[in-house]
């Protein structure tokens, strides 16, 4: 990991713009009444959950599936026809599908190393992008996806699909009329029983995966055989912790009840406590973010015990001056001061649906997106300064303007990664 140079900074950002604007003026208007065609990069869990759902919805059509493994390119036609349309065409390279003028969307749920590169050459290409959760691997990507996505005649929608969920709306509601006074301290949790990943083995990739396509951007590293499809997460090289993974989620949740934008200082204590293995990032972990005017976010992970109570592995709470709200994806109970329950609601969902109706809105009709990249950036950026203050053993002092550290060379080092020269616009 090294810090970028601002020029390789501007280089990049001068690069995406200048293709931006060469695509803005032969941009097809869409119709209202048009489906959006959408290709999908990452089709072994996430990419063909996302097509399970796009099948269902009247103004969608998948017209590539992109995976450089052939089983997920399977997997990915399967859930794109599960609700009986057209069977979409399968590739390993999703720069092909960007080639295709028909194609109005890339969907990118590839691994998180892949998030920024994948937004920055679809932008670059004239396509919107709704880019998976985390929105980038490292704080500079999302610098770099925020300076894209302002020179862009293109809708950039951020995979934090919860910003959509009827449930969690209501909540900020209630919060933003006073139903608990002024809100001073939010907390979320994520309990799993995720098993050992073991000692993998140094091995040549099997014939169904190009290898090097999935590594992409990132710089080359040997095939082992405990990584792909999902360990990947577990490894800085490619992944962002748990915290990354479905943290994320609610720490997004937190950051918007608070009202809060980048901290004033990150705190993080964890490490591996429940197996030997070849997992890098902590299977523990607390980070704490203390922000302007007096307000405090916390999240809690344990990968390796599972929920007990409360009975959801995904919590969050807000504690204000006259009360709490508890709730998950399923609903919500509300308290006042007097830890009376004053209000419950148990009608909830995951807002799959609803999040990608909203991005198929805002590309047919302008819509303004639940989550656009500046919002999606602010909470990824908690997730990358406590992963940061883990790996330094430090306490960071952060710039509440830009969410930038302050008087951290050990911090510097980890705000940027390289990458394999051509992948990155720019870089």
């Amino acid at each position: 990991m090294t810090q970028l140079n601002r020029r390789n900074f501007l280089a990049g950002t001068a690069a995406v713009t200048v293709a931006l604007a060469t695509h803005r003026t032969s941009r097809a208007a869409t119709s209202p009444n048009e489906k959006v065609v959408f290709a999908i990069m990452g089709a072994n869990n996430r990419g063909s959950q996302l097509a399970t759902t796009l099948a269902k919805l009247p103004n969608a059509e998948i017209a590539y599936i992109c995976d450089c493994e052939e089983n997920a390119i399977a997997k990915g036609i399967a859930a794109a026809t599960s609700n009986g349309g057209p069977a979409p065409k399968g590739i390993k390279d999703f720069r092909q599908a960007l080639d295709d003028k028909h194609v109005d969307a890339l969907i990118c749920a590839a691994p998180n190393h892949w998030h920024a590169p994948a937004t920055l050459i679809g932008l670059a290409a004239g396509k919107h992008v709704y880019c998976e959760k985390p929105a980038s691997h490292t704080a500079d990507e999302g610098e770099r996806m925020i300076a894209a996505a302002k020179s862009a005649d293109r809708v950039l929608q951020i995979g934090l699909q919860r910003r959509s969920n009827p449930v969690y709306h209501k909540v900020i509601d209630k919060v933003r009329e006073g139903a608990i006074g002024r809100v001073l301290y939010a907390k979320s949790t994520y309990y799993n029983s995720r098993p050992s990943i073991g000692r993998g083995k140094q091995t040549a990739p099997p014939a169904s995966l190009d290898y090097d396509l999935w590594q992409g951007p990132a710089t080359a590293e040997p095939y082992r055989d405990n990584v792909i499809p999902y360990n990947w997460h577990l490894f800085w090289h490619w992944g962002n912790s748990e915290v990354g993974n479905n943290g994320v989620h609610t720490i997004d949740i937190c950051r918007w009840a608070l009202g809060a934008d980048y901290p004033t200082k990150v705190t993080a204590s964890g490490s591996k406590l429940r197996y030997d293995d070849d997992q890098q990032t902590p299977d523990t972990c607390n980070i704490i973010a203390d922000f302007p005017e007096g307000r405090t976010l916390v999240w809690e992970g344990l990968a390796w015990s599972p929920p007990y109570k409360p009975l959801s592995g995904i919590n969050i709470e807000l504690r204000g001056d006259a009360g709490a709200i508890f709730f998950e994806d399923s609903g919500y109970r509300l308290f006042d001061a007097n830890r009376k329950l004053v209000e419950e609601d148990k009608h909830g969902s995951h807002g799959w649906n609803e999040h990608l109706t909203n991005f198929i809105e805002a590309v047919r009709n302008g819509t303004k997106v639940n989550c656009p990249i500046e919002e999606g950036h602010k909470s990824t950026m908690l997730c990358h300064l406590g992963n940061i203050a883990y790996l330094t053993g430090q306490s960071l002092d952060v710039d509440p303007a830009n969410g930038h550290v302050k008087n951290s060379p050990a911090a510097d080092k980890l705000w940027a990664c390289e990458y394999r020269k051509g992948w990155l616009p720019g870089v």
